[in-house]
């Protein structure tokens, strides 16, 4: 049977805190970020189009978007991705991420899809990045940020999966174990 994890004892808001803590983001490197949100901005619609082409050719993604309003979702998902450069990475920065993953899970999309698309995100922010005067920094810190993000939006799911199989079996401690297969 397998152990009870110290990191089981982590929730809620001090799930954030932890994963922001784990990055390890140093000030210079939220500074570097910081210095290119304007440049994410200019890139936010070109990444936009690039990223809504790619939903509306698989039509597994795209019925996630019928009657949605497209203005509204171009400018939350430029908004998202300027913010990855907004250069403050607190728990304030992790709460409003938490708010994303769980818009996704109660819409009932697969992470996978979220996932998939950090191959359309990732060159786009590598790109601002490389506008950097330290550009080789500034590529590896919003690495980190973009991992911050994805570890954030499992956690929405993790959270929800967990919830619901503690409500199931009676307890989150079994429905921890049931989800570790001990």
């Amino acid at each position: 049977m397998a152990q009870d994890r110290a990191s089981w004892q982590i929730k809620d808001e001090a799930t954030l805190l932890e994963l922001v803590a784990l990055m390890n983001l140093s000030p210079d490197e939220a500074a570097l970020l910081k210095d290119l949100e304007g440049e994410a901005r200019e890139r936010g619609p070109a990444l936009t189009r690039t990223f809504y082409d790619r939903l509306f050719a698989h039509p597994n993604t795209a019925e996630y978007l019928q009657g949605v309003s497209m203005d509204r979702l171009h400018g939350m998902v430029q908004e998202w991705f300027a913010g990855l450069f907004c250069g403050q990475y607190d728990e304030a920065y992790a709460r409003r991420r938490m708010v994303i993953g769980q818009i996704h899970v109660k819409i009932g999309l697969p992470v996978r899809y979220p996932i998939a698309m950090l191959d359309v995100v990732m060159p786009f922010g590598e790109q601002v990045a490389r506008t950097s005067h330290a550009p080789d920094a500034a590529v590896a810190a919003f690495r980190k940020v973009l991992a911050l993000d994805v570890a954030i939006f499992n956690q929405a799911y993790e959270d929800n999966q967990l919830q619901h199989l503690a409500e199931l079996v009676g307890g989150e401690r079994l429905a921890r174990r049931l989800l570790t297969g001990a």
